[in-house]
């Protein structure tokens, strides 16, 4: 364990553990990452004093000026920067920043606060100097306060936190660098996300967040807060870490993030300005201040794309604030200011009050009986996939980038980087791009950003392999592969194959090549025959006549153990959308509603076309349901876990029904209405059918208000039996009876569902006739206390999948002159412990984070604390120092300072510095300082 005096270059052990050891980071402090945090303290008091004074015996009304401004949505992203196609959408991202600045300057009472850093890093790159040094000194005052502070607004159904917290880095470290801590974000700010994750406010608290806003809430939950003034609540975001290390203040803002009705002063809106009277009839704030439990309300004064003419808003407040404030002097008890999310939590932290606790989280959300948005869980499955694909070439570039020194940045293959596909990762993290809730040509512009990062990292890849091979042959990447299409390997008869596994541990993983002849012989590093096999391909109708190419290398071998009992695998119903045309409510599904005509699924097929095939690679089953619901039941020599591989689409709408197509397992668990889905891909939250924890729910959709966000698996079990389903992207997913589970693949849409996206989600694909898609998932069958230790390897290693590099032509394959195998680790990490990330911070430091990935109680053994001895972790770096910093890598760790709350469970404070509290499911995070590669 760390010890506090520890000296700049001595490397002991770290201990992964809960409590305040928790997420843990070791960074050295050199003079050009000095992020001015030894001034955190005096900042943060300078900050809080900038707020304006309150009044202790009056109604505090915070009045907060904000934009909300989508890194993409209904235009790109680039479009809502620029402000063109203004025929879709008026929005001009640099005209708001521009006219925001000039009305902060003009009235130095005046507050503004900015979310999206993506839009901002681009808008400052484009200012001169005069103008940069107005906006510092408008940050060190703080009438310009960051919140929230990630490249982007993230969404929290269908991000896995990987991504998270490398978006929020990535944003953060940009105004740290920039502005010092007084540009550091102390408040979360989730204002427009459609329902909230109870990891991403774990993650929140452990970045050093004081506190977090939303705007969405469900109507019910929401009508059972304001009845008993619990808006506001301690968010207990984590069972496995000791309080107050994953606690997170949390309040639900009154409007959403929109202005009271009335007062909406933006060149978009039609409500009348204040025309000089004092009277102000129709302000009225009693109703807002209902609410909540202190004498002090937010008002959130904006909305989309606002002040883009932001002498409108300010002109109007300026009076709104005078006339209102005026008032006093004949007993009125209302208090208006200019205010910002730190300066109104401020306030509620001095009110000294005990707060509820929450610990479970906030899905699924509806506004509406019969309006839950649980479709966008699963809409545009082919944009999640590619997403997830992406944060796995990430890291694997991020790593490569590390081990392959300064040659993979500029080498034999160009010049490639890992920060294009770092930004267009962070931009698809936002809540209208992996959420699939985007325009069409929108979407196409997440990929296309998605794919210009590839192709650098690529290049960055194939010159780390060519630094730490000694061999520069031309290196190919099939992208194609999960439509058997890769030229490398089709058009030649000898081919080489890299794989770089960017776990830290060995994996059984299969590789399926497509090929063109019968006869292949697979060669190990060393020359020794690796058993393979080439069978024919099915596609979604008919026998393929390509081979396929399949490669298991045994590097660990599982007890092999098939689904027994009266379990039914993949079996493919779905369900007819509803087209909004019933007595019980107009709403039709949609890309982010998921409303079926019927509770009973439809099934696609009784029968099936079925194909075995069975060698010394593999077993299967392929299964034809029907043109286009296909399926292959796949089990490989040695493996504990069935795989099915679905295919589905395109899918028919000639009936004028739009589709939601599902899989279900039908199994004899007794489940007693329970099942369990993860948290953002970590922590397994318990969930039962038509019930909620904290509120009397009347349920009123019995299939789309049971349907849940998975992002790496679902489980259900009774005390014999569990079975887990860890799928390949994030989906939507449920239990609707005992001992089944279901999860949505696909959907097409023929009706908009009126949230604003304005066109129906029916993918085209490329020859218009509708998407095809394909993925999988893998299923174990497992005692409860052995299901964990099984599941989590497996989810991991579906994240961060292995990559494959090809090198073709006789002369590269014949003579094995260079290394065949490396590793940039001495030895496997434990079971336990899971190297999160690995990425270049700057010429002499590395980021890393080390993360205890087991939860409390879930395995017996990899549910206890680990030891990690940093010194002999890593082949070719030398570590010569480490400190310790927060999750998001903007703070020292043991100078991050946050608010203590009294909860109803007893007093919370937060503590800092190091600790030797014991426990598990622990983060850590270092930056390795002058990592020299020898």
């Amino acid at each position: 364990v760390f010890s506090e005096s520890v000296s700049d270059h001595v490397i002991r052990q770290v201990c992964l553990s809960s409590g305040d050891t928790a997420y843990r980071f070791f960074t050295l402090m050199l003079p050009l990452l000095c992020f001015c945090h030894r001034y955190d303290l005096l900042s943060l008091y300078f900050l809080l004093q900038s707020c304006p004074a309150t009044q202790p015996s009056m109604l505090n009304v915070h009045l907060v000026p904000h934009t909300h401004d989508d890194v993409g949505w209904l235009k790109t992203v680039d479009q809502y920067y620029y402000g063109d196609r203004n025929d879709i959408q008026h929005a001009g991202v640099q005209y708001i920043l521009d006219s925001v600045l000039e009305q902060l300057l003009a009235d130095p009472t005046r507050r503004f606060i900015y979310v999206e850093t993506a839009f901002f890093f681009r808008w400052w790159r484009q200012q001169d100097s005069a103008t940069r040094k107005a906006v510092t000194m408008l940050v060190n005052e703080g009438r310009l306060e960051f919140v929230n502070g990630g490249w982007c607004m993230s969404d929290e159904a269908t991000t896995h936190y990987s991504a998270v917290i490398d978006q929020m880095t990535l944003g953060l470290r940009f105004l740290n660098d920039t502005f010092g801590a007084c540009g550091r974000p102390r408040v979360a700010w989730h204002i427009d996300p459609f329902g909230h994750a109870r990891e991403h406010a774990s993650m929140f608290a452990q970045m050093g967040y004081d506190g977090f806003f939303f705007g969405r809430l469900d109507y019910q939950d929401k009508a059972r807060r304001i009845r008993d003034k619990d808006m506001e609540m301690v968010w207990r975001a984590s069972e496995s870490l000791t309080p107050p290390t994953a606690d997170l203040f949390t309040g639900v803002l009154p409007n959403g993030y929109n202005p009271p009705a009335g007062f909406c002063w933006d060149q978009s809106c039609n409500d009348p300005p204040i025309r000089d009277d004092p009277n102000l009839e129709d302000y009225n704030v009693d109703n807002v201040a209902k609410m909540y439990r202190t004498n002090h309300i937010i008002m959130t004064m904006g909305s989309d794309f606002q002040y883009e003419n932001a002498n409108l808003w300010y002109k109007n407040m300026d009076k709104l604030i005078r006339y209102v404030n005026a008032k006093q002097s004949q007993g009125s008890k209302v208090n208006v200011l200019y205010s910002t999310p730190s300066c109104y939590l401020q306030g509620l932290h001095q009110a000294n009050l005990t707060w509820s606790v929450k610990m479970d989280d906030f899905f699924p959300y509806a506004d509406g009986p019969h309006d839950f948005w649980t479709g966008y869980f699963t809409s545009r499955p082919a944009l999640k996939r590619y997403e997830r694909l992406s944060n796995s070439l990430l890291q694997v570039c991020n790593q490569l980038e590390v081990l392959g020194g300064p040659n993979s940045r500029k080498g034999p293959y160009g010049e490639g980087d890992s920060d294009t596909l770092q930004e267009a990762m962070s931009v698809a993290q936002h809540h209208d791009a992996v959420s699939g809730t985007e325009k069409q040509h929108v979407a196409n512009d997440y990929a296309k950003r998605l794919a210009r990062g590839w192709a650098h990292c690529e290049t960055l890849v194939s010159n780390a392999l060519a630094t730490l091979s000694s061999w520069e042959a031309p290196r190919e990447y099939c992208l194609s592969l999960n439509i058997s299409v890769c030229p490398a390997t089709e058009n030649s008869y000898k081919f080489f194959l890299t794989v770089y596994n960017p776990l830290s541990r060995m994996v059984s993983w299969p590789v399926r090549l497509p090929v063109n002849g019968s006869d292949y012989m697979v060669l190990q590093p060393h020359g020794q025959v690796l058993d393979s096999q080439v069978s024919l391909i099915m596609a979604a109708s008919s026998i393929m006549v390509s081979h396929c190419y399949a490669i298991k290398r045994s590097v660990r071998i599982f007890v092999s153990s098939l689904l027994k009992g009266t379990q039914e695998v993949g079996f493919q119903p779905g369900y007819n959308a509803s087209d909004g045309n019933s007595a019980d409510s107009n709403q039709p599904s949609g890309a982010y509603i998921f409303r079926p005509n019927s509770s009973t699924p439809i099934i696609v097929s009784q029968t099936a076309k079925t194909y075995t095939l069975k060698n010394s690679v593999v077993q299967e089953v392929q299964q034809e349901f029907s043109p286009w619901v296909s399926q292959v039941v796949r089990l490989y020599w040695g493996s504990r876990e069935l795989e099915l591989e679905w295919t589905v689409g395109p899918i028919p709408v000639e009936d004028s029904l739009g589709k939601e197509v599902i899989t279900r397992l039908d199994t004899n668990i007794n489940s007693s209405g329970y099942f369990y889905t993860d948290s953002n891909g970590r922590e397994m939250l318990e969930r039962r059918k038509d019930f909620r924890p904290t509120w009397d729910l009347k349920q009123s959709e019995p299939v789309a208000g049971n349907y849940y966000p998975i992002n790496s698996r679902i489980y259900i079990k009774d005390k014999v039996n569990q079975l887990t389903a860890v799928t390949d992207r994030s989906q939507g997913a449920s239990s609707l009876q005992d001992g089944s589970l279901e999860i949505m693949l696909h959907r097409r849409l023929l009706y908009d569902d009126v949230r604003g996206v304005g066109e129906p989600l029916s993918e085209p694909g490329d020859d218009n006739k509708g998407l095809v898609v394909r993925g999988r998932l893998l299923l174990a069958l497992t005692p409860p206390k052995d299901a964990a230790d099984i599941h989590r390897p497996l989810a991991e290693a579906l994240v961060l999948e292995p990559l494959l590099a090809f090198q073709t032509g006789e002369a590269h394959i014949v003579a094995f002159h260079f290394p065949f195998q490396f590793s940039g680790l001495q030895a496997s990490l434990p079971p336990a412990v899971h190297l999160l990330t690995l990425s270049q911070w700057d010429q002499e430091s590395v980021l890393l984070r080390l993360e205890h990935q087991f939860q409390v109680t879930e395995s017996p053994t990899n549910s206890q604390p680990v030891t990690v001895n940093l010194k002999k972790l890593f082949s070719t770096l030398e570590v010569v120092g480490v400190s310790e910093m927060n999750l998001s890598a903007n703070q020292w760790k043991d100078e991050m300072n946050r608010f203590d709350w009294k909860t109803s469970g007893g007093i919370v404070t937060f503590s800092t510095g190091n600790t030797n509290e014991k426990g598990i499911f622990g983060m850590c995070q270092s930056c390795l300082h002058k990592c020299e590669v020898f």
